[in-house]
């Protein structure tokens, strides 16, 4: 018995000892075939994701890597069997033997003594500036093919899910940041007292804060990533957007929403950018249109919010006469809350994995894909399936030349030096969009974004303007006039509104606790009068007398006493600043309700250019919707009514979204990974240059004509529609 047991020990110890050599031997021939199919795939240029090898020695099946770079495990895929890279799997995502090899190693051999040993290659040392780059860029192709296929083997799934929520938010603070300018103007200037020659010029700056800001974030993000610079963009917005509902001067005010916008400006092409690098190109089109709704969305809460918000000014608190804390700042509270929400969620993202290839960091763009891999498979109901990639291609690496301060230097210069620096890089690689290949495309780009934010914007200041002026035409013909009256002894304690008197003699009258609402006083005298908790909102006294009148806590002061003359009268306890009211103002609840319908209608043409993206194509969506929505522009020549000017609002609004939607994944595809940000920044710059040059054109010709917006804005639309057409088709295109 005891015999037997010691052999049968003796078989299950010579059993394991046969096994661990076996094992050694696989891992031994494994690491050759790897050495081999890298040496291959140099040399041919081969693009295989399976070859399969019979080793003469021990007849194991090796699986060779794609670009010598790219394992996969067909057997794990197909029938779930065991292997080397699966042996010792377990439910906490360990990374398995033979899975994850590291950093792939650069030639061992070196040319010493500036000589080049024979069939080795030749030190980076010894190539020229021109052909680092051609192997950059033949880098550039084989990394995009690869990648490719890396995101198709991840999934689309729960991460990209979670992604498009968060980013999402960051691009709804966006659109919330375009609307708050126009819906926050009126009250603003009203609040603290703008004059005219100030008037507009919110609307400007907050919109040039974006353009800069577009270009400035979108060019860092290139050089220090998506998901970092897009955290401190929201969060300058977030920050500024708070404090601006706080103060109270209006310089201070404007610097405050200058500084908001310029951090807002890098959302678009910095959420575009990083959300189209974690897409497989089958899904880039749809999902990147299904993006942009989030923007319709930030319009739409913003109009919200105004609507319940601004018009109600009982909402309102002051501490003394100093300070002021009026409806329409709680509603720029409520606007920042998407901004902070969206700083919150994108904490806890990773960074782009495509950027860490472009900046050669391999082990960490690794470790991303490995978990949109396993994020997207456990969600499936598949966790035991084995993200197979073992190395990734990274592009060619070139050292820029860059000055070295003394170690020992002011930490301020050291600051001071590497904005410096990181500006000069940001410099640099914009003038890489105006090179070839990309110049072309990117000139053409800059028309449309141009052509198209004019329009767009510009008719989105005008027809505002032409409803208000409308109503305002219609309020007019309601007004009441009194010539000639005599009123004595009599108690005013109620609201006069759209009235005009001339002529008129009042005499011991007593005007308590009311309000002057559009009241006009033209030739008019008032004799021993009694003015007591008085507020006028756009009254005017004009060539009016005033006699032993005493005024005590109104508002009444010489910018509404018209060459007026006060004879032996006193003001005492007179209101400071700018009175404001919205109880029961139509106008205002119908602005924001018209805003909000004109939002409202971009939906439909946002599920079309979703569902048709990748169908009908890129181009021919950005072309066709701009010279649609051109052609719509005419029958504003018909517009002679509220209803009218709605309608054509909200059909204009419905057809151009389509070529935004085209537009923002034609720019995010044309150009290459390491100037995407910066490319699209651009573009986005250029598109709030033309917002603010649209603002100051139809803004001036409100009232005065219809036909040179209209036409202005027809052609323009119509030119930059045809000159999308000319564009690249990018549909079948892998992201560069």
């Amino acid at each position: 018995m005891e015999e037997t047991h010691n052999n049968r020990t003796s078989l299950v110890r010579g059993a394991k000892d046969i096994a661990k050599e076996a094992k050694r031997q696989a891992a031994k021939n494994f690491s050759k075939a790897v050495d081999r199919a890298s040496d291959e795939y140099s040399a041919q240029r081969s693009y295989n994701r399976f070859q399969n090898e019979d080793e003469e020695e021990n007849n194991y099946n090796s699986y060779t890597q794609q670009d010598g770079l790219y394992a996969d495990n067909a057997s794990n895929e197909e029938d779930g069997a065991s292997s080397d890279a699966t042996e010792g799997h377990d439910d906490e995502d360990e990374i398995y033997e033979g899975e994850y090899q590291g950093v792939p190693g650069y030639n061992d051999g070196k040319p010493r003594d500036g000589q080049v040993a024979l069939g080795q290659p030749v030190s980076d040392s010894l190539k020229s500036r021109k052909e680092l780059e051609n192997e950059r860029q033949a880098d550039e192709e084989e990394l995009a093919q690869q990648y490719e296929l890396i995101m198709q083997e991840c999934g689309h799934g729960r991460f990209q899910w979670q992604l498009f929520f968060v980013l999402g938010l960051a691009l709804m603070s966006d659109g919330v940041e375009v609307f708050v300018v126009g819906f926050v103007l009126p009250s603003a200037e009203t609040d603290m007292c703008v004059p005219n020659s100030g008037a507009g010029w919110l609307g400007s700056i907050v919109y040039l804060g974006m353009m800069f800001g577009a270009f400035f974030w979108g060019g860092l993000s290139d050089k220090v990533g998506r998901r970092q610079c897009l955290l401190i963009s929201m969060s300058v917005n977030g920050f500024f957007a708070f404090l601006s509902s706080f103060v109270q001067g209006y310089s201070m005010f404007l610097f405050c929403r200058m500084v908001s916008g310029f951090g807002i400006g890098g959302a678009v092409p910095i959420v575009f950018s990083y959300f189209a690098e974690v897409l497989a190109r089958e899904k880039r089109g749809e999902h990147l249109s299904w993006l942009c709704m989030f923007w319709m969305i930030g319009g739409i809460y913003a109009s919200a919010m105004a609507w319940a918000i601004i018009p109600h000014y009982g909402w309102s608190f002051s501490m003394g006469s100093a300070y002021q804390f009026h409806s329409w700042r709680v509603f720029v509270v409520v606007c920042a809350l998407p901004c902070v929400s969206a700083v919150i969620a994108l904490t806890f993202m990773p960074e782009s994995p495509r950027f860490y290839l472009e900046m050669g960091k391999h082990d960490e763009a690794w470790m991303v894909l490995k978990h949109i891999h396993d994020t997207n498979m456990r969600a499936r109901g598949e966790p035991e399936r084995v993200f197979t990639v073992n190395r990734i291609k990274i592009p060619k690496q070139l050292d820029e030349l860059v000055e070295m301060q003394n170690e020992s230097a002011n930490p301020v210069l050291k600051v001071l030096f590497k904005i410096r620096a990181e500006l000069r890089g940001i410099w640099l690689t914009f003038m890489k969009c105006f090179n070839h290949p990309v110049k072309e495309n990117t000139m053409k780009l800059a028309a449309v974004w141009f052509t198209l934010s004019f329009g767009y914007y510009g008719l989105s200041v005008w027809f505002p303007d032409v409803i208000k002026h409308l109503q305002a035409d219609e309020y007019a013909s309601r007004v009441k006039i009194h010539n000639n009256e005599r009123i004595e002894d009599f108690t005013f304690n109620f609201t006069l509104e759209n009235q005009i008197h001339r002529n008129g003699v009042f005499v011991n009258d007593r005007f308590i606790s009311m309000r002057f609402k559009a009241v006009t006083f033209i030739d008019s005298s008032f004799l021993n009068c009694y003015f007591e908790d008085v507020s006028s909102v756009g009254s005017l006294f004009r060539n009016c007398t005033f006699v032993d009148s005493f005024f005590y806590n109104t508002d009444i002061d010489d910018t509404k006493l018209t060459n007026s003359r006060v004879i032996n009268s006193s003001f005492h306890h007179n209101k400071t600043g700018c009175q404001m009211t919205f109880d029961d103002d139509y106008s205002a609840y119908w602005v924001y309700f018209v805003n909000f319908l004109g939002t409202l209608a971009v939906l439909p043409g946002n599920i079309v250019s979703a569902l048709l993206m990748d169908k009908i194509g890129r181009l021919s969506m950005l072309g066709g919707s701009m010279v649609l929505s051109g052609i719509s522009c005419f029958f504003l020549w018909f517009g002679t009514s509220e209803s009218m000017m709605i309608f054509m609002l909200c059909l204009y609004n419905g057809l151009s979204i389509s070529a935004w939607n085209s537009l923002d994944v034609v720019t995010t595809e044309l150009y290459p990974t390491d100037r995407r940000g910066t490319g699209f920044g651009f573009c986005n710059a250029m598109c709030k240059l033309a917002a603010v040059l649209g603002n100051l054109i139809f803004g001036s010709l409100v009232g005065i004509t219809k036909a040179i917006p209209i036409l202005l804005a027809s052609s323009v639309l119509v030119g930059g529609g045809l000159v999308g057409l000319r564009l690249p088709d990018t549909r079948a295109n892998v992201l560069m």
